[in-house]
């Protein structure tokens, strides 16, 4: 067995091992969490550096990420379970700060808080979801439903929170713009929203921006031949502000019908819309941020919320699962049965649905008045089950495409999860109810979308 006596900083510089610096980290987090005894801690970290010890290589060096992966894996083993998530948050909260120092975004605008990211992992450690491993064990222990009823709790709180400053403003919205990036849960959120405020008596107006595609004849086409539906200026901007000053005015419009499937906006098809004295309207728009998209309202009249799969979940390797990969896969799901595209389609598209919200929606996100978490932490296993079987083929398909490289990356790294994920096979209501924030998307909701 070898012995430890060196580690690699994260920058490679390899410095001498010190054991004291575990002592202090584990010691750090009791005290957090009202422990007292250090002696505790210092017999803990033997026990780190003798399993750093067995898994060390004869040239390798372990990492400080490779020191810490085993710090919470002793802690956990050892029934230290609220020590270990002190530690986990204290590990995230360093990465977190270091990223931004290093991308000197500490105060950029167009991030979304850190306050909001601590609060959904720390949930998502309270209620022992925080990885695919932590996933898995709530299926074997049969206690995945209950995690459903969890985050169905968080997200309906989350909503509500989001209504009470609505009618906080009383007078003065006019409109309440939900924003966010394909497939975040605008659409539900909007609705539920809409919940809210009528209990209040208020009555809504649910304007669909999707209404106002231009003719798909009329969007350009790239190698591809694909068309591009992510930019707002696939979107008639001039007639959507027009109708939008009208109704703040007090006037009646002809809202369009746009059908998908055609291309094209139905002919002779209008809906009559007036927003009276007593409504408010709600926006449910990828780019509802987009200042353009909006500007023949003025500022105080709107109330913008934003919406993310601010999802906190680590994957084998220890990483964080990205927001965007959850949310592809629902787009996959519900673009199967709602636009009439295959999984392959979305998929291949995806580079521009990532390049629209970079350019068009993260940079105003320090905008909004409040943002939602869409994550569902029990999602996923919902997602094996019906789009599994087809990412072995997008791996090796996509592979040796030099054309299709971002496909090939986003099929690997979805497909590295589901080797590792359990399943999950029953989506009846009974477990999946039917106004959940999941139906948007595997379908089976009250709602009409």
């Amino acid at each position: 067995m070898a012995v430890l006596e060196k580690v690699a900083k994260r920058n490679g510089k390899i410095v001498d091992f010190d054991k004291d610096k575990i002592v202090n980290a584990i010691f750090k987090a009791a005290v957090e969490v009202g422990g007292e005894d250090r002696r505790l801690a210092e017999i803990l970290a033997d026990k780190v550096v003798h399993q750093l010890e067995l898994s060390q290589g004869n040239s390798a060096y372990h990492t400080v990420e490779d020191v810490q992966d085993i710090i919470e894996k002793e802690l956990i083993e050892a029934g230290h379970a609220r020590t270990a998530k002190a530690f986990i948050l204290y590990r995230h909260d360093r990465n977190k700060r270091r990223e931004e120092s290093e991308h000197q975004k500490l105060n950029f605008d167009g991030n979304i808080p850190y306050k909001k990211i601590w609060q959904v992992l720390n949930w998502s450690v309270d209620h022992n979801c925080y990885s695919i491993e932590k996933i898995n064990e709530r299926i074997k222990n049969g206690t995945y439903p209950q995690l459903v009823k969890e985050v169905t709790e968080k997200y309906d709180a989350d909503v509500e929170e989001a209504a009470r400053k609505i009618i906080a403003r009383e007078g003065k919205v006019r409109i309440v713009i939900v924003a966010g990036p394909s497939s975040s849960g605008k659409t539900t959120t909007t609705i539920k929203i809409g919940e809210h405020l009528k209990a209040h008596g208020y009555e809504l107006v649910s304007m669909e921006l999707d209404n106002y595609f231009f003719d798909l004849e009329h969007h350009p086409k790239d190698e591809f031949g694909d068309y591009d539906f992510e930019v707002p200026e696939a979107l008639d901007l001039e007639l959507i502000n027009q109708h939008l000053a009208d109704l703040i005015a007090g006037k009646t419009i002809q809202m369009p019908h746009y059908d998908f499937k055609s291309g094209k906006k139905r002919t002779g098809e209008t809906t009559p819309m007036k927003l009276e004295d007593n409504q408010i309207l709600l926006l449910d728009s990828l780019h509802g941020l987009y200042a353009p998209m909006t500007s023949s309202v003025e500022d105080e009249k709107k109330f913008k919320l934003y919406i993310e799969t601010l999802c906190q979940i680590r994957d084998k390797e220890g990483e964080f699962i990205r927001w965007t990969d959850i949310r592809i896969l629902r787009r996959m799901v519900r673009d199967s049965w709602h636009r009439g595209y295959n999984p392959r389609q979305t998929l291949e598209h995806w580079h521009y649905v990532r390049r629209s919200e970079i350019q068009h929606i993260i940079p105003f996100v320090g905008t909004v008045d409040h943002i939602i978490d869409g994550s569902l932490p029990y999602e996923l296993p919902i997602y094996k089950h019906i789009l599994g079987k087809y990412f072995p083929d997008f791996v090796k398909d996509y592979k040796d495409n030099p054309k299709r490289q971002d496909a090939y990356i986003r099929a690997k790294r979805i497909q590295d999860i589901f080797d590792s994920l359990e399943e999950w096979t029953d989506t009846s209501y009974d477990i999946i109810p039917n106004n959940v924030l999941l139906r948007e998307y595997i379908g089976g909701s009250i709602y009409k979308y």
